[in-house]
């Protein structure tokens, strides 16, 4: 039933957390702790399931939420310990396959479990905010490493780092601040630095995601949208964004050598960077076909399989002597990725 509060008409809804308990001669405070807990639990639940409903409390949700404290504390510990680490990988010039610069993509090096993709940590840190300090050591990780590669490694200099941007790392306060210091810490050209972001993040409380675009292009560093294509996006807001870099989805790369509507999709996003005087980078290369197609529609940059899976420092730093040393020396043109090769692939991540 509507409530009326001065002039207007107020619906509210509720979300109930429904628990139970049998009242024994022995049941004690801890007994009532207890069941408040449990009602509290099926309250957030029905908060997950949609709002405006009841739910009754099992014991699996309890099970659940001691899981989820438990991956927590392990994420704290594992970020205190040192555990993470950075695997970077190369992005390639596509017409003469020089390689111009690296993304980099955070790895858990579990003490059980062994080597960790970001889907198995990534969801709960982003959940539980611990994705901003975490991003924030990526940012200054990856920064002092390329900084490192350019000071000590011939024609390495113009190497370029991509970084991620979570959201909610994005919509931290302090991100500009942070970015600032590790800029200033590391040493790196900030011309050097890409920042990622994603497409359906641009359309989170725009006038605000523009301040801080603005802010952080002030810095000197330039900004990519990650997975172009997959969002909503219009062509008005991309003309208000201060961005420089397209990357093209892999959901457009993987059939575009043999699925003709997936080859004009991919066309058009070029197309729209070069009108729009962007850069454009093709996610997930995997074959030739793809590369020389791309290469062939005009994409300016790609990185995939095909050329190396990420992988830790020392071997990008192999890569980048073995860049230099296939081809003409002036212009670190050639192929180091192609069959003649002499670095082996990195192992899966």
């Amino acid at each position: 039933m509507p409530v009326r509060v001065g002039h207007r008409d107020l619906i509210t809804t509720a979300s109930i957390g429904i628990a139970s308990a049998k009242i024994t001669d022995t049941s004690s405070e801890a007994d009532t702790h207890e069941l408040l807990r449990d009602a509290d639990l099926a309250m957030y639940a029905a908060k997950t399931a949609g709002r405006d409903r009841a739910v009754v409390f099992d014991d699996a949700m309890y099970a659940d939420a001691v899981q989820d404290a438990e991956a927590r504390a392990q994420l704290e510990r594992a970020l205190a310990a040192g555990e993470f680490l950075v695997h970077y990988q190369p992005i390639v010039d596509l017409p003469s396959g020089r390689l111009i610069g690296v993304e980099a993509l955070v790895r858990w090096q579990h003490p059980e479990r062994g080597l960790l993709g970001p889907d198995t940590f990534i969801p709960l840190a982003e959940e539980t905010g611990l994705i901003v300090p975490l991003g924030h050591w990526v940012l200054a990780e990856s920064c002092r490493q390329v900084a490192a590669w350019h000071r000590e490694v011939p024609d390495a200099g113009r190497l370029r780092v991509s970084i991620n941007l979570s959201a909610r790392q994005f919509q931290h306060a302090g991100l500009v601040g942070d970015v600032a210091a590790v800029l200033r810490e590391s040493g790196i050209d900030p011309g050097r630095v890409v920042l990622e972001i994603t497409e359906s993040l641009l359309m989170r409380d725009t006038d605000a995601t523009i301040s801080t675009l603005h802010e952080l292009r002030a810095l000197g560093v330039h900004i990519a949208i990650d997975d172009f294509g997959t969002g909503y996006s219009s062509l008005s807001y991309l003309r208000r964004f201060p961005i420089d870099i397209l990357k093209i989805d892999k959901a457009f790369i993987d059939r575009i050598a043999t699925d003709p509507d997936d080859a004009t999709l991919a066309e058009a996003v070029v197309q729209l960077g070069r009108a729009l005087r962007l850069q454009t980078v093709a996610e997930g290369i995997e074959s030739l076909d793809q590369h020389s197609l791309l290469s062939a529609l005009g994409c300016t940059y790609g990185q995939g399989y095909l050329f190396a899976r990420p992988a830790g420092p020392a071997h990008i730093e192999a890569l980048l002597r073995q860049s230099r040393n296939s081809g003409d020396h002036r212009d670190g043109t050639g192929d180091w990725w192609g069959p003649a090769g002499a670095v082996s692939p990195a192992p899966p991540a």
